[in-house]
Formats: structure tokens, sequence, C-alpha cells
């Protein structure tokens, strides 16, 4: 028999609310809500507008309810990193966008207290400076607040009055012991950080009991809804839903970022890791997620923004028929981390490099996605070699798997085959895990991963040369 479940899934740039539908042989999402979701400026600097999000999931929720009252569970996923502080009163402010420079100073008295290479061995993440710890080095001194929650967290609590840390996102904080999943209390207390901030932790498939009955009310669905924690780390559930049917396959979940990498057992520490900037975060079912950031369709989205402009399309079509040298540059560099003006930094970056400045807007897409292409196979060749895992096939999920002329380029870079799909991958991981904790479906993740390739058959491509 087919059930549904909702995942609430909260990209940088929009949000969505899904209804999922599993059964035997079958898993197929119906979208009942979509919305937009980005930086505003305050005072202070760059903020979530979080009440709209949470106006947004709560509308997403009551058309989930419309179609499907007998709903099985929700789960929530979202990008890591930002978090809320909770005190007495509720929250005290705004989430802080992790594109807000304040988390520099925190870069800075972080490492006074723990070099960056003993930090690596204690949480094994990448040098990002908007990394959860960097943040909280600058909030410390909020003396009534009570709980952090990363926005994930938040939502759930909002929902259920539960506070709790799914382990996924917790280990993007910088903050968990990489050995064992735990907060590090010991680094905790050296960097000044009150214990009394980090809640209970759970593991991804953890129930959290029943909606608010408020909630309940206000969305239109029975007292007895559950809300399961899932992969909440966008990126854990979307390559939960990887239809791959061997291990030796590589992964890009690429959206606003282009997170690439290879799936482990245990975390790679070493200084060559380090070096190449490489992290080692949580995946569902203890997994390690071994990878890499690459600035990704970030480079398009502000480009068209800054144009004016939202016909992608058209613009994919004129980049595939440039036929004059575009730059390849380097698609990581941090000056493209901020928005606004795009194109501007980007030639002045060509030019600065002695890169032939792209003159058209074809020419300034085509040289974006050639770029990428060859970060992802560059940093795809990289994780390999630093885990010694072999890699026989590139899987792109994500917005970035419609873009074909990106997955193209990106199976020329590497040589190897390129499997694109499913689109909405953080969706389908959001689903499989509450599937499975509601009792629906059964299964590891393998098995999770052949229902995708069964129901989600990939697209292929081949390198042309």
């Amino acid at each position: 028999m087919t059930e549904a479940v909702a995942a609430v899934d909260l990209g940088a740039t929009s949000g969505r609310v899904m209804l999922g539908y599993v059964g035997r042989g079958e898993l197929r999402l119906v979208p009942v809500a979509r919305f937009s979701n980005g930086p505003v400026t305050r005072s202070d600097g760059l903020h979530w507008d979080i009440d709209a999000l949470w106006r947004d999931v709560r509308a997403g929720l009551r058309a989930a309810a419309r179609l499907e009252p007998g709903l099985r569970s929700i789960g929530v996923d979202t990008w890591a990193v930002d978090y809320g502080l909770i005190a007495s009163s509720g929250l005290l402010a705004a989430p802080f966008h992790y594109r807000d420079d304040r988390s520099l100073a925190g870069v800075e008295s972080v490492h006074a207290i723990v070099s960056p290479t003993d930090l690596y061995a204690l949480n094994g993440l990448q040098e990002l400076h908007f990394n959860t710890l960097f943040q909280l080095a600058v909030d410390a001194g909020v003396p009534e607040a009570e709980t952090m929650l990363l926005v994930p967290d938040l939502i759930d609590f909002w929902l259920t009055g539960r506070r709790v840390a799914e382990r996924t996102n917790a280990s993007t904080t910088g903050l968990l012991d990489v050995r064992n999943g735990e907060w590090n209390t010991v680094l905790i207390e050296r960097l000044g950080l009150p214990l009394r901030l980090f809640p209970k932790l759970v593991n991804a498939g953890s129930s959290l009991g029943t909606l608010l009955p408020a909630i309940a009310d206000e969305v239109g669905l029975g007292p007895s809804t559950v809300v399961t924690a899932v992969g909440s780390h966008d990126t854990a559930s979307a390559v939960l839903a990887v239809p791959a049917t061997g291990d030796d396959f590589a992964y890009i979940s690429c959206g606003t970022w282009g997170l690439v990498g290879v799936e482990l057992e245990q975390p790679v520490l070493t200084e060559q890791a380090r070096a190449a900037n490489f992290t080692n975060e949580g995946g569902v079912d203890g997994r390690v997620r071994f990878l890499h950031n690459v600035m990704g369709l970030w480079l398009i989205s502000e480009s068209l923004r800054d144009w004016g402009t939202d016909d992608l399309a058209e613009l994919l079509k004129q980049a595939a028929a440039v036929v004059r040298e575009v730059a390849v540059f380097d698609a990581d560099d941090p000056s493209f981390l901020a928005p606004g003006d795009m194109p501007a930094r980007i030639a002045a970056h060509c030019a600065a490099h002695d890169l032939p400045v792209p003159h058209s807007r074809a020419e300034f897409v085509r040289s974006i996605l050639e770029s990428l292409a060859a970060t992802f196979a560059r940093t795809v060749r990289v994780a390999s070699e630093l885990s010694g895992k072999a890699v026989d096939a590139i899987h792109i999920v994500g917005g970035g798997s419609q873009n074909v002329l990106l997955c193209q380029l990106t199976a020329d870079a590497s040589g190897l085959p390129v499997f694109a799909g499913p689109t909405e991958a953080t969706a389908i991981g959001n689903v499989l895990v509450q599937a499975r904790a509601v009792g629906i479906l059964n299964g590891n993740i393998e098995s999770m991963r052949s229902l995708v390739a069964l129901t989600f058959p990939p697209v292929r491509y081949l390198p042309r040369h």
C-alpha cells in the first residue's frame, strides 16, 4: 500500500514542500508549494528572513494537508552552518546568513586558540570562514541564549517544541568530534562557548514526536502526525538519493553550491586532505561525506540577477553554440562568494590572470560552465586520490543535473561517464528516511538507492574525447 509523507526542503535560494508517495516498488514526488528564499540586509548585516520562511513552510504544509490529511510524517532539511539562538522568550534574532562577513573575526579568534591543523584533527572540516564555530565565536557574548538550533532544527522546534540537533547537519558546525559523532565538549570549552547551547544529538530517522496541537490545527493535520529527523543537511539527503548501483562513484550535489566528493565509511584526516580543503561531514546511517565545496551555480544565478533576466534556457542555448575559446578560471576563488556584480568580478579575475575576458552574456555563461566542469573534474580526481577510493562514474544530482551543457562538459573534463538526476534528490532523500522510519519501507542505503534508480532513472553522458 502506498502512503504519503511530506518533505520540507529549504535551499539557499528557494524552498519547497513536497508530498512523497512510497510503496512497494513505488517512489514519486508531488510538489505542493514553492517559494523564494534569500538574504535580507539589516543594520547589522545579512540575515535570513526566517519569519517569512516559517510562514511559507506552514502554508506549504496546509497545501499538503489538503491533499493528504492522513499524512504519516513530516521531515525538514535545509542548508548547513546557520543557526538561531533560543531563549525562554523565543528566538532572539533572525539567523545570520553565511555570506555575511562578520564571521571573519571569529576565524581569527578561534585560530588564536586552536591552530588550523589541530582543528582539522578534531573536526575534519574544511576551512570555510562561515562554519558554525566561527560564527559562534562572534556570538558568544549573548548571555540570554539558552540553546543554539541549526535552521532545520529550529523549524523542527517550532513544529514539535523539541530542542535537538540532527547529526548530519551538526557535523558541519566544526564542534562535533569527527571520530565519534558527539559534541566535542573539550573543544567547546577551550573556545569559551557555553555548553548549554548544544542540544541533544539525534540520528536521521529519529522520531521527534507529534506536531504541537496549535500547529496541527493551523495546518489541518491530525494531532498524531509525527515529525521525523531526516538527513537535515540538504546534501546528506541528496547523497542518500544518488541512484548508484555500485560503490565506485563520486557525487556532485549541484545547486547554489557544488558539493563534490565520495562516500566513505571512515573520515580522512591526513595533512594532504586538510591542505586540499576537503571536509568530512556526516551522512545518513553513519556514512562519511568526504567532499569539497565548489562555488556552484551561484555564479550563474548571480550573473542572471545582475543582467536582470531569468531566461537561462536561451542563454544556455547560446552558450552551447559559442566557438570562441573562453576562459577556464578558478571557480573556487573566494572573490566570488559575496552577492552582487558577478560578471564584473569574473571579468576582473580573468584580466588579472591573463585569461580571455568574456565579451557577451553567452560567453560568460560558457566560461562559467567550462570552469565549473573543470573544477568538478579536478575535485573528483583529488577526492579519489586522497581517500583511496576508486571512481568509475560521476552522479550529478540536484538542479544542476538539468543543465545538459554542464553535464556533458563535466563528462568531457573528467573522462568519466556522468549520470544526471534526479533533480529533486534532496527531497527524495528526505522522503526515504521518513518512509523507513515510520515503517513504509525497510532496508539499507543501497536498497533505497536501487528504488531511486528504478523510479528516477538518470540520464547518461559519455565523454566526447
